[in-house]
């Protein structure tokens, strides 16, 4: 779920990206070094930067409360998980393989009595096997061997993986304004770190957040300061509205066999 904090954070990364263009071991674009953070400066260290003339580039959200621009009618998105184990079957014989994985869960059908073993931390092939074979011996002989499980005079096997699906909705959407401001020692500084972030950012459209979703950025306003009560001081704040959306994740359970009495009482529609 996408917050304000990972609105700054992917600001802040693309901030340091154009100060550092040929990465943060390398000089920045000023020759001086230069320190991307989120939040308002601590007075202190501010000063000293200056005073050393380090230029300080903070990213953080203005007090106005923003705005909800929700407009789209909640709608569950579902992504299409491939289970990491493999159940198959041939005569009187099962196979577990490949694997296993937190969230799948192997099944077979036996005679139309359906078993199912979700698996656990640490299974694995040979585990999953005893323990679904475990589960039919409620009802049918079976013999667990390695991997395998044999299910002698059944007249009718079939096995199946499934694994839980990752599922989305968009709750709400929201537009806020995010500052960033320009700490520096001389105006020339100041002019070429405002216009290299400025004429960076004018060309995103979106930037990509920590949940893989979208934020819209559109630019909002500028404006410079030189602060008489401190010669060293010379600021400019860039101002882009952000409009980014809260996802709320889940995963659900698959269906393996329809309606079926699973492991003898639970029933899966």
């Amino acid at each position: 779920m996408a917050d304000i904090s990972d609105v700054e954070d992917a600001i802040a990364n693309i901030i340091t990206d154009i100060l550092y263009p040929e990465g943060s071991s390398q000089a920045s674009i000023v020759g001086a070094l230069c320190r991307v953070y989120r939040g308002w400066p601590n007075a202190g260290t501010l000063n000293g930067d200056l005073s050393a003339g380090v230029v300080n580039v903070t990213v953080m959200s203005d007090n106005e409360s923003g705005r909800t621009t929700t407009r789209y009618l909640p709608e569950w998105q579902t992504d299409t998980v491939v289970p990491g184990i493999v159940a198959s079957s041939s005569g009187q014989t099962i196979t577990i393989s490949g694997s296993p994985a937190l969230g799948d869960v192997a099944g077979v059908l036996v005679d139309g009595s359906a078993f199912a073993y979700r698996i656990q931390e640490g299974d694995t092939t040979f585990s999953v096997a005893s323990n679904l074979a475990l589960a039919i011996q409620t009802s049918h002989q079976a013999l667990a061997q390695g991997f395998t499980i044999v299910v002698p005079g059944a007249g009718s096997i079939m096995a199946r993986a499934v694994t839980d699906q990752a599922t989305s909705f968009e709750s709400r959407r929201q537009e806020k304004d995010v500052r960033i401001v320009c700490w520096c020692a001389a105006p020339p500084i100041r002019d070429t770190v405002g216009a290299a972030i400025d004429a960076a950012m004018n060309r995103l459209s979106f930037l990509v957040l920590a949940d893989n979703t979208c934020a819209r950025i559109v630019y909002r306003s500028t404006a410079s300061y030189d602060q008489a009560q401190n010669s060293l001081l010379y600021r400019r704040d860039i101002v882009y509205s952000i409009e980014y959306a809260t996802i709320l994740q889940s995963r659900l359970p698959s269906m393996i066999f329809g309606a079926s009495a699973i492991n003898g009482d639970t029933i899966y529609g």
